[in-house]
């Protein structure tokens, strides 16, 4: 996820009648770009320096329509630019110094003859382009003790979704403190411009997927902060360095992560972070001027004994305590004078605390002498407690007994209780009881609480589905949020209320400094904007909207004869105008007769990179209905999405009923949602017959999941994606010998299923074969997945080799062949999914006759250059791709979080395209109506600008795109 550089705020979205109107302004002296091989000079400015620095201003033209489905792919053509070697300086809309190598790589004679001569970043995808590691040191700030600012705020206690555990921010001017950090937290603050590059220590109150799912995401983000980056502190319980371990197979700066690992091991009393200092059974983590941080570990008791043999560190729990210091009385200058003192550096000394000699009496003069009571600073704990097994751990804990309002000698009083448990916990009479023993503390409940259930914690994404539900219901489904009816028969225990308890809402606050403040704050909390009022601000900003939806609602009412013709559409804006679809578009035969039951596919995010406000980072749900799902791609906060769409149940249910993931590549924007994912179904199959799931992928991902399935079994089975290539399972089935259980080691070639030809420069990193001892071990694996695509009506899943990074792959997804009524074989659909890519001949060999080609595409035609040095594929280049391979319909998707609402597209080589949404549901039995709808979503989005979310994402996920 390597750093985009930005461009200028100013760019129009659409197409303007007049062609003359596309320009590109302040490029290099004299290059040539190609655009459908034709050669268009571009004139450097004359008042901008050699530098090659140029902000972009970019004008779409209306050019004239071109019928690519009838021009094949150009095996020689080329992307240039001036100088393809030379480094290329950008410089993004807020002047940020930074530069991107840009390598083209010399093709072969080989690699010629089999048609890859568009430009790509050798080193990048050979893995190569890795920058100097950084020394990420540990920021040393001056704390600043007296009259500071402190809070505690509540950051995303996932409402709509109930997937991750709420994160909690501990607030001073010179220091933060995060407590949890669960998928989608990046994402909320960037909406709220929550900074977490002021981050200095990550605490988790347990090791395992739901509170730390969002963890790799943001220190990648922190690491890839200004040109120093940022390393941070990060506390767990026991054995949290595995998870650590497990992220270095994909972070590649793991030094920026100063991992504090305190407490016991699950299976020992072995104390870890250099015997850190114990009071009784509370851990003193932090001791500085503004806080002093302590931990009390919570291990679940079995049967009243801590069973050893199968406790996993995501079994431990922490209780977090966090005391500021006490206030200082006033300081009184009357005692001062009669104990001898005179005005001076004396005074401030004992107001700091430390004892002076008197100026004219033989005697020391101490704090206590001259000030006023002190008042004792505020209290907050942070309690996580998952089952009533830890609880009963909870009520033992010696050293919370200083806290209690109900035993005399008590000398300490708690202000906050923050409460993570769940509401099952929470509820129940025992816990209730333990909560009135603090007195007349505030308990905030920050579990997952039912009657805040359909308000959604990503309020900018929310808003963008409303509006796209409104007009397009049939590829834009409303979320699906738990009904109340299903909340009312939930069981969560007893609603006896022994204290004074507040529902926690996103962004509400406590505060603890300054003390005239102390208490409540819910100034901050989001306005709740539903539905209704929505539309009607949309409505009232496009009055034309509704024309519009009625207009759409009627093209599933035409005749699929009357949708090949087209029409003119939305006369109320003569720019916005359907052009005719192509007579290639004729319905293809595995698509007669389909149902609304056969096959859907859900985007469930379609940004590059890092989560924005508007698109999460990759991950698409294959909908197979009753015969199962399959997912491609699992970035983070894939599991809330799935809940966005589907509810929490019907989540559950898709969960469920997954038969394979397939991950692309290993960067992080890809695949850091797995783990929550197969936590999930972990816990929902737990007790029932099945079968581990298979997950398909490069081999650094075996890596991850092998080192994370110590700290959490993931029920699972792992697949290197090189096994499942068209060649290596034919090969697998010819040399497998069932009866002996023996496998003939096959010839390499019949292995390999390589992009570049022999010889090639490429060859070393997708050329390999695959071991006899590897492959013993894979094939029982293979015969299993073969079995459950099977069940799902698949023929095959079959993964191919792409541009990008060393093992990135792209898959074919092939349903079976049915009979129709008249006993004649209909040939199955195909879904191609592109995986992150240059365009390449094996990407178009693969996806020949596909029904759909799900194609990445990163950048604005303007940009190839980019797109080039980061081995990503522009608009024009994924369609291309797809007419070239005769692909049915072709949907757009990853897209750079610079188009942060609607990327910039050409509408004259739309006519078979459409452009991905998050949440966006496409159901094959309305494919033919897919590209229509293009021009009603631009004029949706006719009045949005390009807005640069810089101010609010860090340009961070550098290290890793």
């Amino acid at each position: 996820m390597n750093t985009m550089p930005q461009i200028t705020n100013l760019r129009l979205l659409f197409s303007t009648p007049n062609p003359s109107s596309f320009f590109l302004s302040s490029f290099k002296p004299n290059p040539i770009l190609k655009f459908n091989n034709k050669k268009i000079p571009i004139q450097p400015t004359k008042s901008l320096p050699s530098s090659y620095s140029y902000p972009f201003f970019t004008c779409l033209s209306s050019r004239k329509p071109q019928r690519y489905n009838s021009k094949p792919f150009n095996p020689n053509r080329r992307i240039t630019t001036s100088n393809p070697g030379r480094s290329l300086k950008q410089t993004d809309s807020k002047d940020k110094k930074g530069s991107s190598s840009l390598e083209m790589a010399d093709e072969s004679e080989e690699t010629k003859k089999i048609g890859v001569t568009t430009g790509f970043n050798k080193k990048r995808a050979e893995g190569r382009d890795q920058s100097k590691p950084k020394d990420l040191k540990l920021k040393v700030r001056r704390l600043n003790p007296v009259n500071t600012i402190s809070y505690v705020q509540i950051l995303g206690t996932g409402m709509d979704t109930q997937d991750t555990s709420p994160s909690v921010l501990l607030f001073f001017d010179k220091q933060r403190f995060i407590f949890n950090a669960g998928e989608g937290l990046q994402r909320f603050c960037t909406e709220h411009k929550i900074k977490l590059s002021k981050i200095d220590h990550i605490f988790l109150s347990r090791v395992c997927s739901e509170t730390a799912g969002g963890l790799p995401g943001l220190l990648l983000t922190l690491a890839g902060t200004g040109e120093e980056g940022i390393s941070v502190n990060v506390w767990g319980p026991s054995d949290f360095k595995y998870l650590v371990d497990a992220m270095k197979s994909f972070i590649p700066n793991a030094a920026m992560v100063h991992t504090r690992c305190f407490g016991p091991s699950p299976k020992s009393d072995r104390v870890l972070l250099d015997n850190p200092e114990k009071v009784n059974d509370q851990i003193k983590l932090i001791d500085d001027e503004v806080v002093k941080i302590s931990a009390i570990l919570l291990r679940p008791e079995t049967h009243g004994l801590k069973d050893e043999l199968v406790m996993k560190s995501s079994d431990i729990s922490v209780l977090y305590i966090c005391e500021l210091p006490e206030i200082r009385g006033k300081f009184d200058l009357e005692k001062a004078r009669a104990l001898g003192l005179r005005p001076g550096p004396k005074y401030r000394e004992l107001q700091e605390g430390r004892s002076v000699k008197s100026d004219s009496k033989d005697i020391m003069v101490h704090p206590d002498d001259v000030l006023g009571p002190s008042v004792p600073g505020p209290i907050v704990l942070l309690v996580d407690c998952p089952t009533h097994s830890h609880f009963q751990e909870l009520l033992s804990a010696q050293s919370l007994a200083i806290y209690y309002a109900d035993i005399p000698e008590k000398r300490k009083v708690v202000n906050c209780v923050i409460h993570l448990s769940p509401s099952l916990v929470v509820n129940s009479s025992d816990y209730q009881k333990w909560m009135s023993r603090f007195g007349e503390a505030e308990h905030i409940i920050a579990g997952h609480q039912m009657k805040n259930i359909e308000i959604p914690i990503l309020q900018s994404s929310a808003r963008i589905a409303a509006r796209l539900n409104y007009l397009c219901p049939q590829f834009f489904p409303a979320p699906g949020f738990w009904s109340l009816q299903q909340t009312n028969c939930s069981n969560e225990g007893t609603d006896i209320k022994l204290c004074k308890t507040i529902s926690a809402e996103n962004l509400l606050k406590f505060h603890l400094r300054p003390y005239a403040q102390l208490g409540l704050d819910g100034s901050g909390i989001p306005i709740k904007a539903g539905p209704i009022e929505i539309i009607n601000d949309l409505i009232s900003e496009i009055p034309e909207i509704s024309d519009a939806a009625k207009q759409v609602s009627q093209l599933w009412e035409e005749k699929e004869e009357d949708a090949v013709e087209g029409v003119t559409s939305i006369e109320s804006d003569k720019n916005i105008t359907e052009e005719p679809l192509l007579n290639q578009n004729t319905l293809p035969r595995c698509l007669e007769d389909i149902t609304r039951e056969d096959v859907e596919i859900v985007l469930l995010g379609t940004g590059s990179s890092q989560p924005s406000k508007y698109r999460n980072v990759s991950s698409i749900f294959i909908n197979l209905f009753s015969k199962g799902s399959l997912l491609l791609d699992c970035g983070e906060g894939t599991l809330g999405q799935l809940k966005r769409r589907f509810g929490i149940q019907g989540a559950d249910n898709a969960v469920r009923s997954l038969k394979c993931i397939w991950i692309s590549h290993i960067h992080a924007d890809h695949h850091t949602g797995l783990a929550r994912i197969l936590a999930l179904r972990r816990d929902l199959l737990k007790g029932l017959p099945h079968e581990p799931i298979v997950v398909i992928g490069p081999r650094q991902l075996k890596r991850f999941l092998d080192a994370y399935e110590r700290l959490e079994d993931l029920d699972m089975q792992f697949l290197d994606c090189r096994h499942t290539t068209e060649a290596s399972l034919a090969s697998f089935e010819s040399n497998y010998n069932n009866e002996s259980n023996s496998y003939e080691n096959p010839n390499e070639n019949k292995v390999e299923n390589s992009l570049f030809s022999k010889g090639s420069q490429m060859q070393s990193h997708w050329k390999k074969g695959v071991g006899t001892l590897e492959s013993n071990i894979s094939y029982p694996i293979i015969k299993h997945l073969k079995n459950v695509i099977g069940e799902a009506g698949l023929e095959n899943v079959i993964s191919f080799p792409v541009v990008h990074c060393p093992q990135a792959f792209g898959v074919a997804l092939k349903g079976m062949d049915r009979v129709d009524s008249d006993g004649q074989i209909v040939p199955g659909w195909k879904i191609v999914y592109s995986g992150d890519t240059r365009p390449c001949p094996e990407l178009v060999e693969a996806s020949q006759g596909a029904t759909v080609l799900i194609h990445e595409a990163t950048f604005e035609d303007a940009l190839v250059e980019e797109a080039i040095a980061r081995n990503h594929s522009t608009t024009e280049e994924a369609i291309e791709v797809g007419n070239s391979a005769g692909a049915y319909r072709i949907i757009l998707t990853h897209f750079s979080q610079r188009y942060p609402k609607i990327p910039v597209f050409d509408q004259s080589y739309m006519h078979k395209t459409c452009i991905a949404f998050d949440m966006m549901s496409i159901n094959f039995a309305d494919l033919h109506v897919l590209p229509r709808v293009l021009p009603y979503l631009k004029l949706l989005f006719k009045n949005e600008m390009i807005a640069d979310e810089s101010d609010d994402v860090e340009d961070a996920v550098t290290v890793a795109a």
